[in-house]
């Protein structure tokens, strides 16, 4: 039988591992994820189990069987929209942060107002063409957001060979830059969870004040 755990017994036992400070910037932030596949829900998971206070969490699609083998979702989950599937676990782990989901496709029209209070938002698409579409939109119209994206993370390479870089001053970069779905053919769980990792270690960092990754 579950025991009922308070909003503020829950932010006491965050703040015992993270440190008053550290925890006082977390539970501020808000933070956008576009894309919830592999990367985008391990991602998520990760920021939530840091108690980061408000998560904008956007995708159109639903779970199908093939995302199991590496995204954050379960047999149970299978149909649902993602941020549907997603929010429910997400709300598990912490049901005192602020979820805010959408199930639409990200479009130069609608970016903008998705993602208006976002200090940090992660690109977790697949598709390059979106990639690209999601980085323009952020660099020129939301000057107020940095962006963490993510490239190269299939195939069964060392987990080594992923790293996170700063590309230009609001563009944080993770994964290992060549191995491109099209080309290795296979996404397996670890490495991809191990660029979810940089992603969210990234936002972390910045938002504890360090700009270096």
């Amino acid at each position: 039988m579950q025991t009922a755990i308070t909003q503020a017994q829950l932010q006491a036992a965050l703040t015992a591992r993270h440190g008053a400070e550290r925890q006082e910037k977390l539970s501020r932030a808000c933070i956008g994820i576009a894309g919830l596949g592999g990367l985008g829900s391990n991602i998520a998971v990760q920021l939530a189990r840091l108690g980061v206070g408000r998560l904008v969490l956007v995708d159109f699609d639903r779970v199908e069987l093939s995302n199991l083998n590496r995204q954050h979702y379960r047999l149970c989950d299978i149909g649902q929209p993602k941020p549907t599937a997603l929010l429910q676990q997400l709300q598990q782990i912490n049901p005192y942060l602020r979820y805010e989901t959408h199930c639409l496709r990200l479009t130069p029209q609608n970016i903008p107002a998705i993602f208006a209070d976002c200090s940090i938002i992660c690109e977790a698409f697949d598709d390059a063409a979106a990639k690209a579409m999601l980085t323009t939109m952020v660099l020129q119209q939301l000057p107020q957001s940095v962006l963490v994206a993510c490239s190269g993370m299939a195939g069964n390479d060392s987990a080594n060979a992923i790293t996170t870089k700063k590309r230009l001053q609001r563009l944080y970069l993770c994964g290992d830059g060549t191995t491109d779905i099209n080309i290795d053919g296979s996404l397996l769980a670890p490495r991809v969870s191990v660029c979810a990792a940089h992603a969210a270690t990234m936002v972390m960092r910045l938002l504890l004040g360090c700009t270096t990754p």
